[in-house]
């Protein structure tokens, strides 16, 4: 304890780091109050509707996502997943399009470029995802025909529809805009911060619906306590998950330049379990969220294809889900190593893997590693997203179950590791003890995404 004040002293008396962090807490309770501003039109006392829809099902994720500015009718009720939908797009097209990987190469030009497009089409999604938001919002508000003022009978006027869509877009840019400044100014990466603080604002209320759950039956103190150390349990699996390396032994050869001698000794290359973070959950996520968007256009919500893809307890949701969870894990680490660069990186500073040639040899033998820890780790990683669904068959409750896996819990561990990194390197800088004994704390700066 007293190491820990001493720490949070020093962490004060950095005056650069201080000011980041209260620019920070800024900007996330700007944040947060945002998400419980209504849109104009709506009445705030009407809502329960649409509040109970925001506590189960799909709808309860999405809900969770924005911090409750979703079933709030906020102006922020869309959050950041369509910027997130939007990153994930331009990062698709890296991966197919010539000019994209081009613009990649450019350095910190290319950079811009393909931000200012991200940007472009957020706005394009975002005007996609409101009137589909506005319509299902209509539906359930169906019951209470003065919840919109604008009404006019039973549909919303032309005004309300425009102006509406305007703010949701608006909204979801400045929530995006909110990250930007975090990350350039602030503690963390912004966006990753965000969506951490929206989910941890819905911890509590389910907490507290867990709870009176558990106490109206028999014994429901001792189950609640127990969903507690499963729930910690849980937290320390997938701690190991974000940090769980396989370290490669790398040879330096001797060199000497000037009076100095360089090489000569082993250096170890920390490959990730999971290399992909928390991306392959974030890019299948947002695939399943598609059929609840197109279903908000949709007369034919009652389909057995929408009401399977609604749910995320069901068999089929799931399953697609979890296969979707596997594959993008490959993808994503495609991605993030290439063992092509990585080798010639090797042999251009005369270092080599002991029993292994340099150049291609070395490349298919990082390959070959990379395949065999992917595959444990990517199955570990599909368990863990579908999690929630497996803990809701034991009648733990809809909202507490999403924080025993899935995006929410990797998101909340990445997030606060990657941030905690952040801070220790600003108190390591300075010669501070670190925030652990030993100083360092491994980061998840992959699953962060960039702003």
């Amino acid at each position: 304890m007293k190491r820990l004040i001493q720490t949070l002293k020093n962490i004060w008396s950095i005056e650069d780091l201080r000011k980041r962090i209260l620019y920070t807490i800024g900007l996330v309770l700007i944040y947060r109050i945002g998400s419980y501003v209504v849109l104009p039109g709506v009445d705030p006392s009407q809502l329960s509707v649409l509040r109970k829809q925001g506590s189960e099902g799909l709808m309860g994720l999405l809900n969770m996502f924005s911090g409750g500015a979703f079933s709030n009718a906020s102006i922020f009720a869309l959050g950041i997943m369509p910027y997130i939908t939007a990153s994930i797009v331009i990062q698709l097209l890296v991966m197919v399009v010539p000019k994209f990987q081009k613009m990649q190469r450019e350095g910190e030009s290319g950079r811009r470029k393909m931000n200012q497009i991200t940007r472009w089409l957020t706005v394009i999604v975002t005007a996609a995802q409101a009137p589909a938001y506005i319509t299902n919002m209509r539906m359930q508000l169906e019951a209470t025909p003065y919840a919109l003022h604008p009404f006019t009978g039973a549909e919303p006027s032309l005004f309300f529809w425009i102006s509406s869509i305007v703010i949701l877009i608006s909204g979801t840019l400045f929530v995006m805009w909110l990250g930007e400044r975090i990350t350039d100014k602030g503690v963390g990466n912004g966006i990753s911060l965000l969506i951490m603080i929206g989910i941890i604002a819905r911890l509590p209320f389910a907490l507290s619906a867990e709870f009176a759950s558990r106490l109206s039956e028999g014994g429901g103190l001792v189950m609640f306590l127990f969903e507690l150390v499963v729930l910690l349990g849980v937290i320390l699996l997938v701690i190991l998950l974000v940090q769980g390396t396989r370290r490669i032994p790398v040879q330096y050869a001797k060199r000497i330049v000037g009076n100095k001698q360089y090489g000569g000794v082993r250096q170890y290359i920390p490959i990730k379990v999971n290399a992909a973070g928390v991306m392959p959950i974030i890019f299948a996520q947002a695939i399943m969220f598609l059929p609840i968007t197109f279903m908000g256009f949709s007369n034919n919500a009652d389909s057995k294809f929408a009401m399977a893809f609604a749910d995320y307890n069901s068999f089929w949701y799931n399953l697609v889900f979890f296969i979707l969870v596997v594959v993008f894990t490959y993808f994503y680490t495609a991605i993030a190593i290439n063992p092509n660069q990585m080798a010639d990186d090797m042999k251009k500073n005369g270092g080599f893997i002991p029993g292994v040639k340099p150049g291609k040899k070395t490349a298919e033998y990082l390959e070959s590693i990379l395949s065999k820890i992917t595959l444990p780790g990517s199955i570990f990683l599909a368990v863990v997203a579908i999690l929630p669904a497996i803990i809701r068959l034991f009648g733990v409750n809809t909202q507490f179950a999403q924080f025993y896996g899935g995006t929410s819990l990797l998101i909340l561990v990445g997030v606060i590791l990657d941030t905690l990194q952040q801070i220790e390197s600003h108190l390591l800088m300075r010669h501070y003890d670190g925030l652990t004994k030993t100083g360092r704390i491994k980061g998840r700066t992959s699953m962060s995404i960039q702003a």
